[in-house]
């Protein structure tokens, strides 16, 4: 138990942040070393009325998550404190002080793998407004746009001797990895590209002091899913979990964009065929997020201790079923209701493993169970990250045409 008195009760309304302390291995913590966070700004030198003992966890300095564990003794004034949290899961002051530097507008140098895709350029740009540098991993240079703040590192996520040096010097580790088809003959596989490049990716964060890691997996992840790209992400939330780093988990729905192969590849056939295809009944539910929101919030969780040890669900405004996507796809692109053609789903669970193998089958046996599993959230994620996330229709309108 900590006992503290605030010289400013009236924030106490306010508080959603850290305390941090400086001396975790003397145990005995001063009152210049007490930092509070909360509000968007870190407030330093509150007075302790007691010493401050810690528990004899051996770890390096840490900040407590205060969020609904403070508590006030009325007849004494005091703050009582205690904590339910995991100690792997607390933040070290170099998380924190990277963080306030972040959200004073101080520039990061970020590591970034799976940075070259659709959601890469998305999570570049956002760092760059942000005046942040980037370390971007790539197969071979000339991969980005040439852009001031990027530094191009050639290398292979699966190969750690190729780029464990390039994450020396850097504030926090992005990894956006991730296929949603295997190739095992090409050697892609959910194994590799998910779960060992994330193992790999941590090793050299630890081996580097790099203390704070942002993970990109998917909403429908969990241990016991039918589909094996959600036990592979699974896999990698968990080795995550273990490191012992600073991390911040985000799984996003269908995430659409200029570029995205979703809502595109769906309006393609929407200008090709008379009738559209649909796996089952159509009714399965999505709630599909904008690139830009994705980025935005990978980008503000480096300026966010609070979202430090948590994993988070995007998913944007509008829930809708897969029919309902493929009419509001049409109607931006000038269409009218669109016919669909209903394949019953244990006629497709037979059919596509026979030809799921061959590279020019539009779909596997994967991809059906998660679309039909739905993808949608509660919105969770918008206590965090306050902003307004963009709406379907107009969003998709920016970047569909007839």
């Amino acid at each position: 138990m900590l006992v503290l008195k605030l010289i400013q009760r009236r924030f106490l309304e306010d508080f959603t942040g850290c305390l941090v302390l400086d001396d975790a291995k003397s145990g005995q913590v001063s009152p210049e070393t007490l930092v509070f966070h909360f509000g968007g700004h870190i407030y330093r030198g509150f007075k302790c009325v007691a010493n401050i003992t810690l528990f004899s966890h051996g770890l390096s300095p840490l900040a407590f998550d205060l969020k609904g564990f403070l508590t006030q003794d009325a007849s004494e004034h005091k703050y009582l404190y205690t904590t339910s949290r995991s100690m792997e899961i607390l933040p070290t002051l170099d998380t924190l002080c990277a963080a306030e530097k972040a959200s004073k507008g101080g520039a990061m140098r970020v590591f970034l793998a799976g940075g070259t895709g659709f959601v890469g350029g998305h999570v570049r740009q956002a760092l760059l407004e942000r005046g942040h540098s980037i370390r971007l991993l790539v197969h071979r240079k000339g991969a980005s746009e040439k852009l001031a703040g990027i530094e191009e590192i050639e290398g292979d996520a699966t190969l750690p001797e190729s780029f464990t040096d390039a994450v020396k010097g850097c504030d926090a580790t992005i990894n956006l990895i991730g296929i949603i088809r295997e190739f095992p003959g090409r050697g892609i596989t959910f194994q590799r590209l998910h779960v060992e490049a994330t193992r790999n990716i941590i090793a050299a964060a630890k081996n580097n002091g790099v203390t704070r890691h942002l993970q990109m997996s998917a909403l429908g992840t969990r241990a016991n899913s039918e589909a094996r790209y959600f036990k592979s992400k699974f896999e990698a939330e968990e080795a995550v979990r273990a490191s012992g780093l600073d991390y911040t988990i985000f799984r996003p729905s269908i995430i659409f964009g200029p570029k995205d192969d979703f809502i595109n590849q769906l309006a393609g056939l929407l200008r090709m065929l008379p009738a559209m295809p649909v796996i089952g009944d159509g009714e399965y539910q999505l709630q599909p997020i904008s690139a830009d929101d994705v980025a935005r919030c990978f980008a503000e969780a480096l300026e966010k201790p609070e979202a430090i040890g948590e994993t988070f669900e995007l998913c944007g405004p509008d829930r809708l079923s897969y029919n309902e996507l493929l009419d509001t796809i049409a109607r931006v692109m000038g269409k009218g209701r669109v016919l669909k053609i209903k394949n019953p789903l244990p006629l497709m669970r037979l059919v596509v493993p026979l030809f799921e193998s061959f590279p020019f089958f539009p779909v596997t046996s994967d991809q059906i169970t998660m679309l039909v599993q739905g993808s949608i959230c509660d919105g969770g994620w918008r206590r965090t990250f306050t902003f307004q996330p963009t709406r379907l229709e107009p969003g998709i309108r920016s970047y569909l045409k007839p």
